[in-house]
């Protein structure tokens, strides 16, 4: 008879949900409240509390969550502050975070036939039908923006390979010559990564200059793919940026689609950031006709304000997309079938549900679609046009005040909701000593704690630039951005 050894419970709580959510509450709710200045002064004094050695023996729950009340909420970076305007992320909205904590604790795996495994495809088809895309896309919830291209470009790889021949999913890119994908200077830095990932490489990502508007170069663009065909390269895919992070600037999408439905080549577009401007009428015509794409990337976690790590991708073909990312199966689990029927089951294990982790890169993921579909529910089509329309104003705003001023200039007319512009003091003309003017205007509006934009170069010039896609954003605090720039930049020339 083997000896019974006695047994220890596991060191972890696993009960009392409620009442160790409702001690982080109060924390939480101050943080949001966005009081006082910002905690990044204080980074030495909770890295020197926080670095400690791994303990033997645990500390217990109470003080992980004194820990997370006094130390990481508190010290918590503000990207959901009304006047946060800086990288293209926010924070969450409050029902994208309950939904979130929901999925958390209640969905761990999401391809079994459960509520969580319907909303997550649920969310899928409400997400394309707001993008207005037709029926007949297929897609897949991602990490992000930079997964969403990675699998839209894997399927683009699949289809030229199979044109070639080549299952480039099973046998690999070795029969595919000289692969390209096409996009133009401004294209984010994601997709050469892409190439890298998928066998590619990254050097053949040709890069087209721009126009004179600040986009793809379609006429260089068809002479650089002309150019590739005539020394036997092989077309991958072109990629268009339906606004580009840097300046939200819109490629000359129906050109580039053109180009590729002549030649049989994908056309992808990178909509991560930019995809909802579609919703307002405005630029709408920018975006083409979407039934022509034949994939597109986008990040509910930037404009929806789903929390982050929420990306999206959509094909034209599903299964092509399934053929590029297919999952062999595996011994340890038996082949069941996929779609519940409208009869209860015996088990929630007895049937896979709707999807299918064929389709991208992920195998056991959260359901982040579940925080997509309570956004949706709660705000609806309506509410998510009227979020987009105002953060288009707001950058609208910020170009009207700086061309009514003669302290400031525009160097990039807003398309979408970024405005890129300078202070420039009168007598002042150098771009040098502009750029270094305005770098540490940027620094001190940040240090004053109303504003935070981020900035960029266009056209070789320090540029302010404000992304407005915050939730919490109004036309208020677009005005407040300018006056702080206003206030930095005399303040700092007072000095000269």
């Amino acid at each position: 008879m083997a000896r019974r050894t006695e047994q220890r419970p596991d060191a972890a709580r696993t009960d009392d949900l409620s009442s160790t959510i409702a001690a982080l509450l109060p924390a939480l709710e101050a943080f949001l409240r966005f009081e006082g200045a910002d905690p990044a002064g204080r980074r030495s004094a909770w890295r020197a509390t926080l670095d400690q050695p791994l303990p033997t023996r645990g500390e217990g729950a109470d003080a992980v969550l004194d820990a997370l009340r006094t130390i990481l909420i508190p010290n918590g970076l503000r990207t959901g502050h009304p006047g946060f305007s800086g990288w293209v992320t926010t924070m969450p909205t409050t029902v994208a975070a309950a939904a979130n904590l929901a999925s958390t604790v209640t969905a761990a795996q999401r391809w079994w036939a459960t509520p969580a495994n319907f909303i997550e495809q649920l969310a899928l088809r409400w997400l394309a039908t707001l993008l207005g895309l037709p029926a007949s896309f297929g897609g897949t919830f991602t990490g992000g923006g930079s997964t969403a291209n990675l699998v839209c470009i894997g399927a683009a790889r699949q289809h030229a390979a199979e044109r070639a021949g080549i299952d480039a999913s099973r046998d690999g890119i070795a029969g595919l010559r000289e692969p390209r994908i096409y996009a133009s200077t401004q294209v984010h830095h994601v997709v050469g990564r892409a190439l890298g990932v998928l066998g590619m490489g990254r050097r053949h990502l040709v890069s087209v200059p721009l126009d004179d508007d600040g986009v793809c170069d379609v006429r260089e663009l068809r002479r650089l793919f002309s150019a590739d065909i005539a020394v036997g390269c092989t077309p991958v895919a072109i990629v268009a940026s339906a606004g580009d992070v840097n300046t939200g600037r819109i490629d000359p999408i129906t050109e580039m689609s053109d180009l590729a439905r002549e030649h049989g080549v994908w056309l992808h577009v990178d909509g991560a950031y930019g995809g909802f401007g579609l919703l307002d009428d405005r630029v709408r015509p920018l975006y083409g006709d979407v039934s022509r794409y034949d994939s597109l990337a986008i990040d509910p976690h930037k404009w929806l304000a789903a929390p982050v790590g929420t990306g999206a991708a959509f094909v034209r073909d599903p299964d092509i997309l399934g053929r590029a990312f297919t999952v062999e199966p595996g011994d340890y689990e038996a082949p069941r079938g996929r779609g519940a029927s409208s009869a209860d089951l015996t088990s929630p294990f007895e049937e896979l549900g709707e999807g299918t982790p064929d389709h991208g890169v992920d195998f056991s993921t959260p359901s982040r679609g579940i925080a997509v579909w309570a956004i949706l529910k709660e705000i609806g089509a309506e509410g998510m046009r009227d979020r987009v329309r105002r953060h288009l104003d707001c950058a609208r705003r910020v170009a009207e005040v700086a061309h009514e001023h003669a302290e400031l200039e525009v160097l990039a007319e807003p398309v979408l909701s970024i405005c890129c512009f300078r202070y420039r003091p009168n007598g002042v003309t150098a771009d040098r000593e502009l750029d270094a003017l305005n770098t540490q205007i940027v620094k001190d509006v940040r240090a004053r704690g109303r504003c935070t934009p981020s900035s960029t170069i266009v056209d070789g010039r320090f540029a302010i630039r404000p992304c407005f896609i915050n939730a919490r954003t109004t036309l208020e605090d677009a005005d407040a951005l300018v006056q702080e720039v206003l206030a930095a930049g005399r303040a700092r020339s007072a000095k000269r």
